[in-house]
């Protein structure tokens, strides 16, 4: 049973996880390099991440830098930001890109959160799913005589006890973050 237990807890973890990267590529009103680790940029014929051929840096609050290692990758670099439908214009100057981040509108800003709680809740659907799961793997157990009713009610405890502490976690993380895309 507690295999059972400690797979649930290690699935409930990555989904908290997931829910924490989706999270940093979400625009918010400021300038953040992780945006961009979604955009992949055409290098000879090889769709790469934007992190392995150029330098991304945040230099200020509403604006990135971008520096390619190879100065041909310009162009594709600029294509791959607006085919990614970020939102932002990149402006070539021949060496290096810069992105200026605009504040955030009242409606994106509400369009951004709408977003993020549907994340959180695919998060807590996924946890709950989870949880389920372990709770008819335990009650094949006790069917099966491996375990004993009373071992059956304390892992199904336990396995709501994690639930409740991961669900907790996820609303904790969508929170701080609906804070962040609604401060002006």
């Amino acid at each position: 049973m507690q295999g059972i237990l400690d797979n649930c807890k290690d699935k409930m973890d990555k989904s908290v996880a997931a829910l924490s990267t989706e999270y940093t590529s979400l625009r918010t009103g400021r300038a953040s390099a992780a945006i961009f680790d979604k955009v992949k940029v055409d290098y000879y014929g090889q769709e790469t991440p934007l992190s392995q051929v150029a330098s991304v840096s945040v230099p200020e609050a509403r604006l990135v830098v971008i520096q390619p290692w190879d100065k041909s990758l310009l162009s594709p670099i600029e294509k791959a930001i607006q085919k990614a439908d970020l939102g932002l214009n990149p402006s070539n100057d021949g060496k290096l890109l810069r992105i200026n981040f605009p504040p955030l509108t009242g409606d994106r800003r509400k369009e951004l959160a709408k977003q993020a709680k549907a994340s959180a809740e695919a998060a807590r659907v996924a946890v709950r799913n989870i949880r389920r799961d372990g709770m008819e793997d335990i009650k094949k157990l006790q069917k099966a005589g491996t375990i004993s009713e009373d071992e059956q009610k304390n892992g199904e405890d336990k396995l709501q006890k994690m639930t409740d502490d991961h669900i907790s976690q996820i609303n904790g993380i969508a929170d701080a973050k609906e804070k962040e895309i609604l401060e002006v």
